[in-house]
């Protein structure tokens, strides 16, 4: 957790730097999950409180060795009878832990345990931020797509609306017919205005989440024409998702600390036994000459319905005293209470268990919806694309219909928009396939576009996308639709 902390670290300080002094550098999916990981200030704070947490624990290790003291004395006595005294005392004294049933391992462990779930709590919060930064690419790549062809959709419609001023200057149109183009070309606008708008936020706060002043070059591209070939075999995703999934890991984990939890209190009754030692020096002026030095054992029982502490010492005062003394304790009823704790801890295991069973038996469902929505998404992608080409073809009829006479060109400039819907359509359809495809991968947790190496390396991969949703011979880009209607 340490090295892990260190690395994010040096990657949060290295990263800015890089981008900030070379306007050339380059930008994918997976480097902006881990610049927005390494931006993360919550994040990092958290990493350091866990590696502080992690120190801690490994100072538990002091529950095993000796505990030592020194206690230091003087004492002066000034009597109207006798003679004045001046006693002074330091003394050694040690407590080492002999046995107690395991109860300290087991609150290692359990300590161990609470550690590991909160380091699994903060690896899902890095995957998240990860997540928005994967998330605020995608929205950019989309925006700017979609700003691109109403931005060509554009020149288009002002070239259309320059055509249609001379056929009204020469009266072939009506006049209805340039304010009904202009109100159109004035709307055309007034959504590019506010695209880039919204645009220019996006890219602002995208910047922000990486930690930059401005964005590099981004390399990745809203492909409308990338399809599925192949996807993963619904039992081969579930199997990983059984593995890998965040979910279950934390669910073990809660099921492990739970598990010790019960343990420790089912051994709450074993006895502790103690070594305690102690050797002191004493005497009215320095340097001290006597001594003297003891040992013994105590012995606890503890529970919720007795408390019982037993002791036994023995020792020497040089050169002719010898010590010995014993006591007992006894305590009943301490904290009848705490003897539901057992049944407590057995329930919370139980209702742990519970959980993750069924948490288990969902996995292979919303893997096989996961691959399921991805299907879906190629279909909305691939139909989207057949609605860009048979509009193009509409828009190329319409022109010549246009040319026999037969509609106006006010409706050929509504033909050209209704086309510029189902292009940036197409855009949608491509972006909501990619965002299919990063829950899939989320949800078998693994990087961005390691999805395909997945589905490759798995024997029984499902390739029914490509058969049952074949390319269209018709399909075609929403840019080689725009060229067919400049040309």
């Amino acid at each position: 957790m340490r090295n892990t902390a260190a690395i994010l670290c040096l990657i949060c300080c290295i990263f800015p730097l890089l981008y900030a002094n070379d306007n050339n550098r380059t930008l994918t999916f997976a480097e902006a999950a881990d610049m927005a990981i390494a931006s993360s200030a919550d994040l990092r704070h958290a990493y350091a409180s866990q590696a502080l947490m992690e120190k801690a624990w490994r100072w538990g290790l002091r529950s095993y060795f000796p505990r030592l003291s020194l206690s230091v004395s003087e004492n002066d006595r000034l009597q109207q009878i006798g003679p004045d005294s001046f006693m002074k005392n330091y003394g050694l004294n040690m407590d080492q832990l002999i046995w107690d049933g395991g109860r300290t391992r087991m609150s290692r462990n359990l300590e161990r345990t609470e550690l590991n779930l909160s380091s699994s709590r903060l690896e899902r919060t890095a995957s998240e931020i990860a997540e928005a930064g994967i998330a605020a690419y995608r929205n950019v790549l989309s925006s700017r797509a979609i700003l691109e062809i109403r931005m060509k959709a554009l020149v288009v419609l002002e070239e259309q609306r320059r055509i249609l001023n001379e056929e009204v200057r020469l009266g072939l149109a009506l006049s209805v017919d340039l304010a009904n183009a202009d109100i159109n070309l004035a709307d055309a606008k007034l959504n590019i205005y506010f695209l880039q708008l919204d645009l220019t936020e996006m890219e602002r706060q995208f910047a922000e989440l990486l930690g930059l002043d401005a964005l590099p070059v981004l390399t990745e591209k809203v492909d409308i024409n990338r399809s599925i070939t192949t996807l993963p075999a619904a039992s081969a995703a579930a199997a990983l998702a059984r593995e890998r999934n965040p979910d279950l890991v934390e669910a073990r984990f809660s099921i492990t600390k739970k598990q010790a939890e019960l343990k420790y209190v089912s051994n709450s009754w074993i006895p502790t036994l103690r070594l305690a030692g102690n050797f002191g020096l004493s005497g009215q002026r320095y340097p001290l000459t006597r001594y003297n030095w003891s040992l013994g054992i105590n012995i606890e029982f503890s529970g919720p319905w007795f408390q019982n502490r037993s002791g036994a010492q023995a020792g020497w005062e040089p050169p002719y005293d010898r010590t010995a003394m014993t006591q007992n304790s006894f305590t009943p009823l301490p904290d009848p209470a705490a003897a539901i704790g057992k049944n407590q801890a057995k329930l919370a295991l139980a209702l742990e268990q519970e959980k993750y069973n069924t948490t288990l038996e969902r996995i292979g469902r919303i893997a096989a919806t996961a691959i399921e929505k991805c299907a879906l998404a190629e279909q909305k992608r691939i139909l989207s694309l057949e609605a860009v080409s048979l509009g193009a073809e509409r828009c190329r009829i319409e022109e010549i219909r246009l040319d026999l006479g037969q509609i106006t060109r006010l409706k050929l400039m509504e033909t050209l928009i209704e086309q510029t819907q189902r292009e940036i359509a197409a855009i949608e359809a491509a972006t909501a396939l990619l965002e299919a495809e990063r829950e899939l991968e989320r949800f078998l947790d693994l990087r961005p576009g390691e999805i395909e190496v997945f589905a490759l390396n798995t024997p029984a991969a499902n390739t029914f996308v490509s058969n049952i949703f074949a390319p269209n011979i018709f399909a075609v880009s929403a840019e080689t639709a725009s060229q067919q209607r400049r040309d």
